[in-house]
């Protein structure tokens, strides 16, 4: 399928924008990485691009589209409608968006928020992360204790969604030792022909 030149503007320690790289790599799609950090967000051409100063943005062509979870949404509807990525059929379909709205909630305030406030000095609420990191992992365990993936037999976007603020939960100080089930699946993830990681930081001193 032709494309017109796609650029993702992101960071390379954003977990939301590795999700959508990941994405582009299974797909096999031809993409720049356009490096967005805090001063570069703040510029007037990023917020021409997303008024919320935000990333992921996702150019393709004259398409321009911010939040990462409506990105891979849109590079599988777009170049890969047929893939597993994203399923059609109704139940499948749920459970995958089920995960998306996992990814955006509890993965974003448990896990994301607990690196967030130790790697780059968030002013939030750690322990109230830890709680919800603690709760979502303790459901993820059970959920995968006899599952190979989220919401499929095979990979689908609920497991990119899911999966770089899981892995690196260690960075904001929550362990992943208690939870095999995760970590098997992490390395599932991981051992994907098209993976590529997230650089890793350092893992907070043990108090």
């Amino acid at each position: 399928m032709s494309q017109t030149g796609i650029t993702l503007h992101s960071t390379p320690l954003s977990g939301h924008g590795h999700r959508v790289e990941l994405l582009l790599l299974a797909l096999g799609l031809d993409y720049r990485f356009a490096s967005a950090p805090a001063d570069v967000r703040r510029s007037e051409a990023f917020l021409a691009l997303n008024p919320l100063g935000q990333i992921p943005v996702l150019q393709d062509g004259a398409l321009v589209l911010a939040d990462s979870n409506a990105i891979m949404v849109y590079l599988v509807k777009r170049y890969a409608p047929d893939s597993a990525w994203l399923p059609s059929e109704p139940l499948a379909a749920a459970q995958v968006q089920r995960w998306l709205s996992i990814a955006a909630g509890e993965v974003m305030h448990g896990p994301s928020t607990a690196r967030l406030i130790t790697q780059f000095g968030l002013k939030d609420d750690a322990a109230r992360a830890e709680r919800i990191s603690s709760r979502l992992l303790t459901f993820m365990e059970s959920h995968l204790a006899e599952r190979a993936f989220l919401a499929a037999e095979q990979p689908t976007l609920a497991d990119l969604a899911c999966y770089s603020y899981v892995a690196h939960a260690p960075e904001g100080g929550i362990s992943l030792k208690p939870y095999p089930a995760v970590r098997a699946w992490t390395a599932r993830i991981e051992a994907l022909p098209f993976f590529k990681p997230i650089p890793p930081s350092p893992l907070p001193a043990k108090g």
